[in-house]
């Protein structure tokens, strides 16, 4: 049974940090791609940033230089350091698995105060 459970998430002034953390289980973890995606209310759910099996990175324009993605495969986790964090980045963030089936976390909330 895949699960990926996210934690992290929270309240934070702008400029601010968080990090979050997905921890996935049920899975050969270092055999896929893995992403962050966010749901903000009213709005569709949209990439964030996503790291392949052998570390490449890609990042939506909107978070590039503020966001960073990591992978430690001996843990089967993903992570997303979020800094300079504005309140336009105030969303529900999913953890992604790219398999053959779309695994998605429970998400967790992230809210930035102005």
């Amino acid at each position: 049974q895949v699960q990926l459970v996210e934690s992290g998430g929270g309240l934070v002034q702008a400029g601010g940090s968080l990090r979050l953390s997905c921890a996935a289980s049920g899975i050969i973890f270092s055999w896929y791609n893995m992403g962050w995606y966010r749901q903000a209310p009213g709005k569709q759910r949209e990439l964030v940033a996503s790291i392949t099996s052998g570390g490449r990175t890609n990042y939506a324009d909107s978070v590039k230089d503020r966001f960073t993605i990591s992978r430690d495969n001996a843990k089967k986790m993903v992570y997303l350091q979020m800094n300079s964090l504005k309140p336009e980045d105030t969303a529900v963030y999913y953890c992604h698995a790219d398999t053959s089936v779309d695994y998605w976390g429970q998400g967790t909330q992230v809210t930035v105060s102005s």
